[in-house]
């Protein structure tokens, strides 16, 4: 089979499609030909060495993917051959074939596509962790949105309008805007444009927004939390823009204010049972038609660099995925 690896952490141009053995499944474990993987900004901070995370040398890079199971391991229950499923891997989905633990699968809803289904993971999973657990949106709350056209900006809008927020995205592009308007945002703000202070003031009548969902950090974290309302809850989702920001904590005194991590990977694998359940709740969510999960951009695997560049230049719009011939 062939596989993008990752031979030593460093410049994602030095990664290569190459030729590796086929996995075989162990006890427990199924074999899954990948027709479609999940691009996501985490990919490219791995193994440029950057993520909390560093798997050992070499190693395939690819958190989650979908496709059709081929091969069991001995003592497989849940699947057979020939089931279409979703797998969450951390690692090893750009590549044609994958095992996978029987644990870390879910089936395909009916409707969804591969290309779909291999994208809705992680972006779909974070976002709803963060809204649900860590900020226990309500409906009729207000929602910021940064970077709100990015993979898991984009599911944070749809996530937030389905469980029936007011959501204001902000992004840098008029482009990008629009994309986040389509997909459910009810005010827009240009942080490129505007002071972003004054647009959040200006979009809730001087109340604040309840919750602050941040995937991009940088320059527009301190005027996003100057804008956050009394018992207001900031998102601390990821840091695209690339520096980590330095935060005056008095900001949080002022408004009774929380400041809540989120990092989703870790907790699924703390509490699986809580993952399969909003896992259950987002595929319902998307046959109801409530969220759209779309795809914006598919590339071959072999010109997966292409996909590498759009996330590095902060050019992804939505949900990119590798798609196999």
């Amino acid at each position: 089979m062939k596989a993008v690896i990752c031979k030593e952490y460093g410049d994602y141009n030095d990664l290569r499609l190459e030729d590796m053995d086929d996995p075989t499944p162990g006890p427990g474990q199924v074999l899954v030909d990948v027709h479609a993987a999940g691009l996501n900004f985490p990919d490219l901070l791995l193994v440029q060495g950057l993520y909390q995370m560093k798997p050992p040398t070499p190693f395939v890079p690819g958190a989650e993917c979908a496709g059709v199971i081929s091969a069991l391991g001995e003592g497989v229950t849940r699947y057979a051959i020939g089931d279409k499923v979703i797998a969450y891997t951390m690692n090893g989905a750009f590549a044609e074939k994958i095992v996978v633990a029987q644990e870390a699968l879910a089936r395909v809803p009916e409707g969804m596509g591969f290309d779909v289904g291999a994208g809705i993971t992680t972006t779909y999973a974070t976002s709803y962790y963060a809204l649900k657990q860590r900020a226990q949106l309500q409906a009729g709350e207000t929602l910021l949105v940064l970077g709100a056209a990015g993979g898991v900006g984009l599911a944070a809008v749809e996530l937030g309008a389905a469980m029936g927020a007011r959501v204001i995205a902000a992004a840098s592009t008029t482009e990008k805007l629009e994309l986040a308007k389509a997909h459910g945002a009810d005010t827009l703000i240009n942080y490129e444009k505007e002071d972003l202070k004054a647009a959040i003031k200006a979009a809730t009548n001087g109340k604040g927004v309840d919750v602050i969902y941040d995937p991009v950090g940088g320059k527009y974290a301190e005027p996003a939390l100057r804008g956050i309302g009394w018992n207001g809850r900031y998102l601390v989702v990821g840091f695209a823009a690339g520096e980590i920001p330095k935060i005056p904590l008095n900001l949080t005194l002022l408004k009774t204010a929380s400041i809540v991590g989120v990092f989703w990977g870790a907790w699924a694998m703390r509490d699986p049972a809580a993952h399969v359940q909003n896992m259950g709740e987002i595929f319902d969510m998307f046959t109801q038609g409530k969220i759209k999960a779309t795809v914006t951009k598919r590339y071959e695997f072999a010109d997966f660099m292409q996909g590498f560049d759009a996330l590095a230049k902060r050019e992804a719009k939505g949900k990119l995925v590798l798609v196999s011939s």
